[in-house]
């Protein structure tokens, strides 16, 4: 598979939306694809990880017929060997509207094994109440670059932007945050929002150039997942890094958020839902 197979995805076409169950309208993508770019396709990955769905336009019939509606969470491990393509996974959902279930349980078992297979490895699903307080939002922890007075003009992913503080031999542990990540999807061109907060203990990063290096994704074309992997590989080749930790929260489309997590420290500790999302 390759770029041009892109342009026969569900995504960009006009689509039939069924409302009875259909596991067949699941898409996978191999994550093969785009990490060829980065030159990982044949090797150790440099990160542990998982991409973490949310699902809010999720519901289905009970036994009488009466509707019912949750709010799913997905953890795909970034080891499994396909993503899922975002709008097959809406149209995937959006077969149980009509479909009889016994309940809540039995929904939750449905989704793991279908998305499970699609995905080529076990996927976790986690149903949560509409008024669940786990739904609430939060603020990002840590500094925000966003008003940092900088001129750039780099608009495609530039790692030469990226720079270490000078004269700053001090090792620091610190969070560094921007909710001005922007790129756009590789199939349709629609531009995809992110709040990108980048965690990490080592030399100190100069926050002017990560900023620019963040603002440099603006016109670039790639899945999410694939945009915080080159994020993470960029600045793991700038630097020896004790702990690097990249984590995008991108805003909802058709009733889904997608919120890939890279890390060298093998926790996955993804933050809570931020305003946007």
């Amino acid at each position: 598979m390759n770029r041009e197979d892109w342009q026969n995805l569900p995504l960009g076409q006009e689509t039939r939306y069924e409302s009875s169950y259909n596991p067949k309208l699941l898409h996978p993508i191999p994550r093969s694809v785009s990490r060829a770019q980065l030159g990982l396709e044949r090797k150790a990955l440099p990160f542990t990880g998982a991409d973490e769905w949310w699902a809010f336009e999720l519901s289905w019939l009970n036994p009488k017929g009466l509707p019912q509606v949750a709010v799913a969470r997905f953890r795909f491990a970034a080891t499994t060997p396909s993503m899922i393509e975002s709008k097959s996974f809406k149209l995937y959902l959006n077969s149980f509207n009509q479909t009889v279930l016994a309940s809540a349980d039995a929904v939750r078992d449905l989704l793991e094994k279908d998305l499970s297979a699609a995905a080529g490895s076990d996927v976790a699903v986690t149903l949560f109440d509409v008024e669940s307080e786990a739904l609430d939002v939060v603020r990002p922890q840590g500094i925000c670059l966003d008003r940092l007075d900088i001129e750039t003009r780099q608009y495609q992913p530039d790692a030469t932007l990226l720079q270490l503080q000078r004269g700053g031999d001090a090792l620091v542990d610190e969070t560094l945050y921007s909710h001005l990540l922007r790129s756009n999807c590789p199939v349709t061109g629609q531009p995809d929002w992110a709040t990108v907060s980048i965690h990490y203990r080592g030399p100190a990063l100069n926050r002017e150039s990560l900023l620019a290096y963040i603002v440099s994704f603006r016109e670039h074309q790639d899945f999410h997942e694939h945009c915080v992997e080159r994020i993470y590989c960029d600045l793991q080749a700038l630097a020896d890094f004790d702990s690097l930790t990249v984590c995008a929260r991108y805003t909802r489309r058709g009733g889904l958020d997608i919120n890939p997590l890279r890390t060298s420290t093998g926790e996955i500790l993804f933050p809570g839902r931020f305003a946007r999302q």
